[in-house]
């Protein structure tokens, strides 16, 4: 009998990631598109999205039209709200991709790369902010993270609309001074901040080119500017606030407990950032055991799979062990 075949995706706020897995630990094939969020493309443009990655990744790993797969694991940015997640359960049991499915939100998968541990916190800061813990007994602390509304501040957009936003305000005055005006006009080749902020209103700068500005940030962060440090200084601050509140809904906060920090803004290893969070967490959490991520989220959309399908522990390392492989080729 042939082992179990599964679909595992990581869906974020920039990327797709599309594993095809048996049971055995076996990777496939891999695909990656872009976003899949219901938030950026609205549930039918998932979907088809998703839809079709998945017709890739089948044709990557040679399987007939007519080979059924046993289980879809599906982890979602957007996917916040339990009417959200609802709808796309449907959605994806409609689509007919296997037998069984699950869908939830990508935090999920994050938080299962990260850690075996069964009393545990994920915090991602990405393109945005979120955060995730569960215990031992099942029990699960959440957050909306809808942005603005629901209180979020930080993540990659957030940080970019503030570094200009906070240069603007140090060349005409309203602000500190700033080395940040000086950095932004230079990255975008123009005389003036006041310039930058023109050309992204008249679309001469493309407005995704925006999230430019974030690792810019950081740079005139280390280089001693006050502006810059205070705003990532803020941004450990949340990421902190996130994982405390979290544990302490869990009852986690003076128990031994894994905080995993994944998203591109947290495993880029920005020093200043990076101590920060881990002395904020010290101080708030202080057994907290605080990691980055070290593989690939969707690494834990299968390792999800497979727990699903009662996988032995050699099969998920054996999984484990060939997403990590191939993603740092």
């Amino acid at each position: 009998m042939s082992a179990p075949l599964l679909v595992a995706v990581d869906g974020g706020n920039s990327k797709t990631d599309v594993i095809l897995a048996d049971g055995d630990g076996v990777v496939l094939a891999a695909v990656r598109g872009p976003t899949s969020s219901p938030h950026n493309i609205g549930v039918p443009g998932t979907i088809a999205l998703l839809g079709d990655l998945i017709q890739r990744v089948r044709k990557e790993a040679g399987l007939a039209p007519d080979v059924p797969l046993d289980r879809a694991e599906v982890y979602l940015a957007g996917a916040d709200l339990p009417v959200e997640v609802a709808t796309l359960m449907a959605a994806v049991g409609e689509a007919g991709w296997a037998a069984e499915h699950r869908v939830d939100n990508d935090l999920f998968a994050l938080l299962r790369a990260g850690t075996d541990h069964p009393d545990a916190i994920a915090v991602v800061c990405g393109a945005g902010i979120n955060c995730l813990g569960r215990t031992k007994a099942g029990a699960y602390a959440r957050f909306p993270a809808l942005g603005p509304v629901s209180g979020d501040w930080g993540g990659g957009h957030h940080l970019a609309q503030l570094a200009l936003w906070h240069a603007v305000r140090g060349e005409d005055g309203r602000g500190p001074g700033t080395e940040l005006v000086a950095a932004i006009a230079a990255h975008f080749g123009l005389p003036t901040v006041e310039d930058v902020g023109i050309a992204l209103h008249f679309g001469d700068i493309p407005a995704d080119r925006l999230t430019e500005l974030t690792p810019v940030l950081f740079e005139v962060a280390a280089g001693g500017d006050g502006v810059a440090a205070c705003v990532v200084q803020r941004q450990a601050e949340e990421i902190v606030a996130l994982a405390s509140v979290a544990a302490g809904r869990l009852g986690l906060r003076n128990r031994p407990v894994d905080v995993v920090l994944g998203g591109g803004v947290l495993r880029a290893r920005h020093p200043m950032l990076h101590e920060a969070v881990v002395a904020g967490l010290a101080e708030e959490v202080p057994r907290a055991r605080p990691t980055v991520l070290d593989t690939a989220p969707v690494t834990g959309a299968v390792l999800l799979g497979l727990d699903a399908l009662g996988a032995s522990p050699a099969a998920k390392a054996a999984a484990r062990h060939s997403i990590l492989n191939s993603r740092s080729r």
